[in-house]
């Protein structure tokens, strides 16, 4: 060992504990950090060798702890927690807060035209299929004509989901309109999650004892996962969607605002990203993201071979994704 680090540290785990929503949320400002999306790729490969080698016994000579845990989130946001392999960069969770302000602000202010509508759907659900495969659990290869299809699949069926509710919005009062994007947001979800992970759901996720030993892969803890996943997203979307619209709706009628209308989506942007600085991690926060399940919640098969091999395991986790 050089340095005087301890090697005591347990960097696979996060720095807060994460039985309590407290903690899992100070674990999730930090990985959902927007300036994260700003690290060069050099300060990216820093961390990740810091972080790899720590994990090997060898310690950078000079590095602090508090270095070593800002290179492990720093490597947290950028590399997948499965596979270990680095993240396109808008998939990424620190890039959920300028992405989705900008989408999501667009969505809520180009609302009143069909083609805007399928437009900024398309576009939203294009953002929200990289994320969901970026973000997958699990580290088993997909296709690329697994990819195609089931990006296809995703964004048809959210797009057609939020036409159908544009429709039903044309004979509701204007105020109650301005909520039909976050109706198709969340009706989409929970259409392009499973979508964009079905491979999951046919072959499962691989399951853990509490040492990270992996005992087999299980279908059920992936609809678990996806669950767990889908109401996050959807959380995230309530206050960006939800508060905005009522403040847009108190300025419009406002001198300033119709002495200059220019304002309206930058307006509207802004209040969104407000919003989703603090929802994106907190929803996020909801469930840990190593998550757990009784073997008996487990496939019959599976439940066997875990008795076999590891008859004292009661319960096993998983990584549910983001």
């Amino acid at each position: 060992m050089s340095g005087d680090l301890s090697l005591n540290i347990n960097i696979k785990e996060p720095r807060w504990d994460q039985g309590t929503f407290v903690g899992r949320a100070k674990h999730f400002f930090m990985v959902t950090d927007p300036r994260n999306v700003l690290l060069s790729s050099e300060m990216l490969e820093e961390a990740r060798v810091i972080v790899e080698d720590y994990r090997a016994g060898v310690v950078k000579p000079g590095l602090t702890e508090d270095e070593l845990w800002r290179a492990k989130y720093v490597y947290d946001s950028a590399f997948h927690p499965d596979t270990g392999e680095k993240m396109f960069v808008i998939g990424r969770m620190s890039a959920q807060v300028p992405m989705n302000m900008s989408i999501t602000g667009c969505m809520l202010t180009f609302y009143r035209t069909t083609p805007a509508v399928v437009f900024w759907q398309w576009v939203n659900q294009s953002f929200n299929a990289v994320v969901n495969y970026t973000n997958r659990s699990g580290d088993a290869p997909i296709t690329v004509n697994q990819l195609g299809v089931a990006y296809i699949s995703a964004t048809t069926g959210a797009v057609v989901t939020a036409l159908g509710l544009k429709s039903l919005a044309s004979r509701l009062p204007p105020i109650v309109s301005r909520f039909v994007p976050f109706a198709a947001v969340a009706a989409a979800n929970c259409i392009n999650i499973p979508f964009m992970r079905q491979r999951e759901l046919k072959y499962g996720i691989p399951v853990t004892d509490e040492n990270g030993n992996r005992l087999g892969e299980s279908v059920s803890a992936a609809k678990q996962a996806i669950v767990q996943v889908v109401v996050s997203r959807i959380g995230m979307a309530v206050p960006a969607m939800a508060i905005p619209p009522v403040i847009m709706n108190a300025l419009e009628k406002r001198a300033f605002m119709k002495r200059f209308p220019v304002l309206n989506a930058p307006v509207q942007v802004g209040l969104v990203g407000l919003c989703l600085v603090f929802a994106t991690p907190l929803c996020c926060a909801l469930f840990p993201q190593k998550s757990s399940m009784s073997v008996s919640g487990l496939e019959a098969d599976l439940q066997e071979r875990i008795r076999q091999s590891s008859p004292g395991t009661t319960t096993v986790y998983f990584n549910k994704g983001l």
